[in-house]
């Protein structure tokens, strides 16, 4: 029997954020992070700054955008927060000084180049979802240890991943392991303190079960408080 009717865009947006972004994070963002950039301005973007700042003690967020405005706006929502947020207008400079990336997009060609990236930085690739799409150019691919989400899905289905293995540039074996990997323990995240890291993911059918799961125990569990 049906047990709950949940509202698909605040769930999507709350279980990419905790299982796509923050628990990969926790395996692969260096433990001293502390300035996180996000790129893009859409729904998503509130969720990837709630997501990093919970695994990590962020000082400093900056905001970017192809409009400026909504950077800004985006920024303004968040009232006496325990880290700085900002908008800002220069991506490579806000690429080159974060310690966490995360992109949230619909670009069909790269945002961030692999040249701008500097040892020690992660790499969180949310967006781009299609084959078409690409939010990391192969440089990023070149210098990262790579992680997906879902090894089944990822690869044929995220264009960050799809591209660079049908060019060669990478292989199956080059991935080095996926959201599954990492939470059972069965492969190390970041192996030391100057790797650059990078996770792509598209989402699975298993976190959107869980986080409709963990709604309805919310709820059972605040019903029985009162």
């Amino acid at each position: 029997m049906p047990q709950a009717l949940l509202e698909s865009s605040a769930a999507l947006g709350r279980r990419s954020g905790a299982a796509s972004s923050a628990l990969a994070a926790s395996y692969l963002a260096r433990p001293d992070a502390e300035r996180l950039l996000v790129v893009g301005t859409g729904p998503l973007a509130l969720e990837l700054v709630e997501a990093h700042t919970a695994v990590r003690t962020i000082r400093h967020v900056l905001v970017w955008g192809r409009d400026l405005q909504k950077a800004n706006r985006l920024a303004a929502r968040f009232h006496r927060p325990k880290f700085r947020i900002e908008a800002t207008g220069d991506l490579e400079g806000a690429v080159r000084g974060a310690d966490i990336v995360a992109c949230a997009t619909t670009a069909r060609e790269s945002l961030i180049r692999g040249d701008w990236l500097r040892p020690g930085q992660h790499l969180d690739l949310l967006g781009g979802v299609t084959q078409e799409m690409r939010e990391a150019d192969d440089g990023c691919i070149r210098r990262s240890r790579v992680f997906v989400d879902c090894r089944d899905r990822t690869p044929v289905e995220a264009g960050d991943i799809a591209q660079p293995l049908a060019s060669g540039l990478l292989t199956a074996d080059d991935i080095a392991g996926d959201l599954f990997d990492l939470s059972r323990g069965e492969r190390a995240g970041r192996r030391f303190y100057d790797q650059i890291t990078l996770f792509k993911s598209v989402g699975t059918a298993l976190a959107d079960l869980c986080a409709a799961q963990m709604a309805v125990e919310m709820v059972l569990h605040n019903d029985s408080i009162r």
